[in-house]
Formats: C-alpha cells, sequence, structure tokens
C-alpha cells in the first residue's frame, strides 16, 4: 500500500495514516522546555560555554540521528532502538534498550508534572486568578503544583490516545507560538543586550575541568533528548522515510534554535542571573525586555512547551511498549489498541498512572522527591546508553553491506555511527565515574555523587531482571531471535472479516 507504511495493519492505516508533519512537532515542542529549563543550568556547570558544548553535543547526536535514518529505511519499526538493538546487538542490550528509554520517559513525565502546574498557576496569577474555591493557587506549591500538573497530564493523555492527527494539529498549534515567542524576544535581546558577544563561548577548551566538561556535555546532549520521537510514529506515517526526513528537520531547527537562543540569553544576562534564575531564565527575560502584557508571552510560551514535551514523551513511550508488548517481553495490557483510535491507549493509560502515582508520592515523601530530582539530574547517562547502544547497532548491522556497497555506506552506516556511539558510552562511563568518586559516602541528597549514579544503575539493573522476566517467565520469543514483530502481529476488531 503506498501511501502508509507496509509494516502497519490496516486499522492503524485507516485510522491514523498521518503525514510526515508529525514528526517535526513532536521532536520540536520540547525545545522551548530545554532553553527555558536548561540554560541556567547548564551555565551553573562549564560558565558562559554552553554555546560551545550545544555545537559539540549536536555531533555525535547527528551520528546517532544517522544511524537511526539507516536502521528506519531498513527496518520500521515503533520499537526502534529495542528492536535494531534486539536484532544485531543480541536481544538482552535489546531489551534494555527499551527498558532504559520508558523508564527515563516516565521519570521525565512525573518531574515535568509538576513544573507545568507551577507555570500555570504562576500565568493564573499574572492573569489575576489567586485562589479558587478558597484554595490559594500558589505556584511554590508542590502540592499544588503536582495536582495542577497531573490534570493537565491526563488531558495530554487523552488527546495522544485520540490519535496521531488530532495530537499534530495541537502540537503544531503551540509549535508556531513557541518559536515566534522565543525568536522574537531573542531577537529583541541579541539587539538590545548590554554584555558584549565572544567567541569565546564557542571555545570547549576554555572549561579546565574534566567532570564539568563530561557532565555540560551530556546535559547538552540531553538538550536534543526527544528529536527521535519522529521514529516511534514510523508505522503510521506515508513511508519510512517521512520519519527520517522529519526527525532530521527537527535535529536541525532545535540546533539553530539552541545556539541562537544561548548566544541571546548571555547577551542579555550576565552569568549570576543565568544561574540565579534557572528554569525561570524565559520568564525572566521577558521581563527584562518588555512591560505587561508582553512580558508574559514568555511565560504561556514555556506553558505550552512544557504541555508539548510531555506529549511528545508519551507517544514514544506507549507505542516502544505496544512493541514489546507484541513480541511478549512485556505483558499483553501494552499490545492493547484502541479498535476506535488505533492507538496504544492502554498503555497510555498506564504510563500515565504510573508517573501520576511517582509524582504523588513525591509529595507526600520528601526523599522521594530528592531522588526523582537526583533521576532527573542523572537521567543524561540513560540518554547517553541507550542512544550509544542504537549507534553501535547500525555498525554492526551494516558493516557487510560497507563491502558492497563502497566508502559511502562504510562512512555513514558504520563509520560516523560507531564513532559516535562509542563517543556517547564513553562520555556516559566518565561521567559515571566522575559521580562515584565526587562524594565520600552515600547520601539520600540529589547533590550526592554515590546517589545520583545509583539511580541510573537502578533503572539497568531493574531492566536486566524485568529481561529475565521476559525470557524465563513469558518465554519471549524475542530472546530466542533478537527480532522484533511488526504490526501485522495485531488483529484489531476493525479489521476482522464479518461473519
Amino acid at each position: 500500500m503506498s501511501s502508509a507504511s507496509p509494516h502497519a495493519p490496516a486499522a492503524l492505516r485507516r485510522s491514523l495514516g498521518v503525514v510526515d508533519g508529525v514528526a517535526v512537532a513532536a521532536s520540536s515542542t520540547a525545545a522551548t522546555t530545554s532553553i527555558a529549563i536548561g540554560m541556567g543550568t547548564i551555565a551553573s556547570v562549564v560558565g558562559l560555554q554552553g554555546p560551545a558544548l550545544l555545537l559539540l553535543a549536536f555531533l555525535p547526536v547527528l551520528g546517532i540521528a544517522t544511524a537511526y535514518t539507516r536502521l528506519n529505511r531498513s527496518e520500521p519499526n515503533c520499537g526502534n532502538g529495542y528492536t535494531w538493538v534486539g536484532r544485531s546487538l543480541g536481544p538482552w542490550p535489546g531489551f534494555l534498550t527499551g527498558w532504559v528509554t520508558v523508564a527515563g520517559s516516565v521519570v521525565f513525565c512525573a518531574y515535568t508534572s509538576a513544573i507545568m502546574g507551577s507555570v500555570v498557576l504562576a500565568f493564573a496569577n499574572k492573569a489575576g486568578l489567586r485562589t479558587v474555591a478558597g484554595v490559594a493557587l500558589d505556584p511554590t506549591s508542590m502540592g499544588i503544583t503536582t495536582a495542577v500538573g497531573l490534570v493537565i497530564l491526563l488531558g495530554l493523555a487523552a488527546l495522544a490516545v485520540t490519535g496521531i492527527r488530532a495530537a499534530t494539529r495541537f502540537q503544531f498549534a503551540l509549535l508556531v507560538f513557541e518559536y515566534a515567542v522565543l525568536l522574537g524576544f531573542c531577537a529583541w535581546a541579541m539587539i538590545t543586550g548590554d554584555h558584549a558577544f565572544s567567541w569565546s563561548w564557542f571555545d570547549p577548551f576554555a572549561i579546565s575541568d574534566g567532570t564539568a566538561f563530561a557532565k555540560g556535555l551530556v546535559l547538552a546532549v540531553f538538550f536534543f533528548w526527544g528529536w527521535d520521537a519522529a521514529f516511534s510514529v514510523t508505522e503510521e506515517t506515508k513511508g519510512p522515510e517521512d520519519s527520517s526526513r522529519s526527525g532530521l528537520i527537527a535535529l536541525f531547527a532545535m540546533l539553530g534554535l539552541f545556539l541562537f537562543a544561548s548566544v541571546a540569553f548571555q547577551r542579555e544576562m550576565s552569568l549570576t542571573e543565568l544561574i540565579t534564575n534557572g528554569p525561570q531564565a524565559l520568564p525572566y527575560l521577558g521581563e527584562k525586555l518588555a512591560s505587561e502584557p508582553w512580558a508574559t508571552l514568555p511565560l504561556v510560551a514555556l506553558m505550552f512547551s512544557a504541555a508539548a514535551s510531555v506529549q511528545s514523551t508519551l507517544i514514544p513511550t506507549a507505542r516502544g511498549l505496544l512493541a514489546m508488548g507484541r513480541d511478549r517481553t512485556m505483558g499483553p495490557v501494552w499490545k492493547r489498541v484502541h479498535p476506535r483510535y488505533g492507538t496504544p491507549a492502554a498503555g497510555t493509560a498506564v504510563v500515565l498512572a504510573v508517573s501520576s502515582v511517582i509524582a504523588l508520592l513525591a509529595v507526600a515523601i520528601p526523599k522521594l522527591s530528592d531522588m526523582l530530582l537526583a533521576a532527573v539530574n542523572s537521567i543524561g547517562l540513560v540518554v547517553s546508553l541507550y542512544y550509544g547502544l542504537t549507534s553501535l547497532a547500525c555498525a554492526v548491522r551494516f558493516r557487510t553491506a560497507a563491502r558492497r556497497e563502497g566508502w559511502r555506506t562504510a562512512v555513514l552506516a558504520v563509520g560516523v555511527p560507531a564513532v559516535s556511539g562509542v563517543a556517547l558510552l564513553g562520555l556516559g562511563g566518565y561521567l559515571g565515574y566522575s559521580y562515584l568518586t565526587m562524594s565520600d559516602h552515600f547520601e539520600l541528597s540529589p547533590d550526592n555523587g554515590w546517589f545520583m549514579f545509583s539511580l541510573p544503575a537502578l533503572i539497568v539493573l531493574s531492566g536486566l531482571v524485568m529481561a529475565a522476566v521476559a525470557k524465563y517467565g513469558r518465554r519471549s520469543p524475542y530472546f530466542t531471535t533478537g527480532r522484533g514483530t511488526d504490526a501485522e502481529a495485531l488483529t484489531l476488531p476493525m479489521d476482522k472479516t464479518p461473519a
């Protein structure tokens, strides 16, 4: 069928049949959140060398994007890394790739729910709404912000369930507004900023501390996290090349936006201002550059971006679990597809429930809140792991094809992915070592190195346990062949021929 991926069942093709714009929206909308939350954080680690690390981090990410593109062309599958690594490197690293992706996404959704609530309440306060039914709408209250964030999370999950088309229209509307506001304010900051531009901002050698360099570079890689959302809907696009093209467009758009914004922020704000304002750097920029009501626009853009980034996390997470469910490496609930919308509705609901429980427990248990913050701070290790393994899977899979197809394949399908994968795994390993050596004892604190290392390690260990359950308990055929099943393994009610 020429208008849809042959790997999608008829129900998915009829109900979703999306165009290649899906992935651009899904991959790009989180960029504003990365800028707003990350600029102050990266400045606290490497000073004013943030632009240098963003540019440097783009190189391995581009190599990984090359690997994703080649693998997706060869085997389009919503499980992407989980499926590709399983086939090329073996089922154990394949399952681990899928598991750490899911775990990182769930932690991100749980953590971001409170951020969404805080931004929404800050906007409500600016609009003059400070109480509802006697409840103070305090953007600094962990309980209130989490409750509001979870209501928004529920709405985003419902939108994700009703189909990619509806979610894409929503994402594009947010994307246009976010980029217009961000580009407008950053352009004005570039023109009126009091701090002179310096080429030293692009000099990575100005960072003398190796640990700070590694931590900053992993953080910069994390800025780009989400560009690969394109590949999770590959079975629902018109063809695999649509996802690849959209993912690359999103990646280059994010790079341009990150560099432009980082320079603009540093033109307008001092290093102290960047670090002090942290996640509020974007609203602070609006207050510095404009008066009300225009000063509120960056806050609205951040509110929209936080919502969009959560939705663009929910969509690929549920589809990755769908791939694992149809391979029986995860339970049958994950492969249940909505008979009308053709989306993994049950999986989306479970991801929503787990994220909500973690977010609520973080309110009730202060130490769990610290654990959640530490998990977010160290999630770059998890991202490095699954990006690195996927890149190596590409190099292994196409090593023989390189001999037949010549130097171009050898470079783009083997050399570049291999170098990028080794670089990210090496960087993650060095950062892990730095965490272990930065503290001389274990303490339940988000600033404790052993604690920061223990959470990614716990995710990996739990992944190995779940892999053992899948192999020996569920007896998944994935652990025999290492190959994932495609969507034709699912039979939906609307696909059945009437008796």
